[in-house]
């Protein structure tokens, strides 16, 4: 039942996905910016440690994809919450993860998607890493997708407008991206303020990525992204689908 649930919830929204190609690729388009222009940059810091300049920035535009796009896809929840669809859905005998869990793996997809046509682009700017390493950082995409596109409609559901939600989630988004080391390892950073990122918890999937982007798998980063990527889509879909049964009860 659930497997149908979700199925058709999927489909629904994939379906509205398909009839928008244009806005699908358009997401794409800030981190091939910053693979543009910003890759550059890096070619004469000392990052030999890590790999490449792009084994190092790669893994942190796949997953500021995931981040920046996840959190603000509750926007659109906002407006079928008004128009009452999630409401008329809820009535009916779909299960609540399903509601939750068909909108969420639409979300991944997407951006699973978008992260291989950004792959492909950095492959042709000169990108080298093994199939293994990509395959896990597309991984990583869908989990932390997975997690916080299930916040974003949690939190949808708990604000009645657009203009409350946006500001939480910008401020919730650029401390991420700031202390998380997307653009550069945080161990180019000053020694207090690496410490500060170790409360952040995008900053294990950003290690874990860089890691398998050099082949290195068995590695203490890879074990805590793995298990912190893990926790987090536990908790944040567990959260997401609470807040769906309850919500406006």
């Amino acid at each position: 039942m659930l497997l149908h649930d979700t199925a058709l919830i999927f489909g629904r929204y994939a379906r509205q996905t398909l009839r928008s190609r244009f806005a699908m690729l358009f997401g794409v388009l800030t981190p091939l910016l910053y693979l543009l222009f910003f890759g550059p940059l890096l070619t004469d810091l000392p990052l030999a440690s890590r790999g490449s300049s792009w084994q190092v920035l790669v893994p942190g535009l796949l997953l500021q994809l995931g981040l920046f796009g996840a959190a603000f896809a509750g926007f659109a929840i906002i407006i079928e919450k008004n128009l009452g669809i999630v409401e008329r859905m809820r009535v009916t005998s779909v299960s609540r993860l399903a509601l939750l869990l068909g909108r969420v793996l639409r979300d991944a997809a997407v951006f699973v998607l978008q992260a291989v046509l950004l792959v492909l682009a950095a492959l042709a700017m000169g990108l080298r890493a093994p199939l293994a390493g990509i395959l896990i950082g597309f991984a990583f995409v869908a989990l932390l997708t997975l997690s916080l596109a299930s916040l974003s409609y949690a939190l949808a559901m708990k604000v009645p407008t657009p203009q409350e939600f946006g500001p939480a989630i910008n401020a919730m988004t650029m401390p991420s991206m700031l202390l998380s080391g997307l653009m550069l390892p945080m161990s180019l950073a000053p020694g207090w303020l690496d410490v500060l990122s170790h409360f952040m918890p995008f900053r294990y999937l950003v290690d874990a990525v860089r890691d398998a982007y050099v082949g290195s798998y068995a590695t203490a980063h890879m074990l805590y992204g793995v298990l912190v990527a893990l926790g987090l889509t536990t908790l944040s879909v567990t959260v997401g689908t609470r807040v769906f049964r309850t919500a406006g009860a």
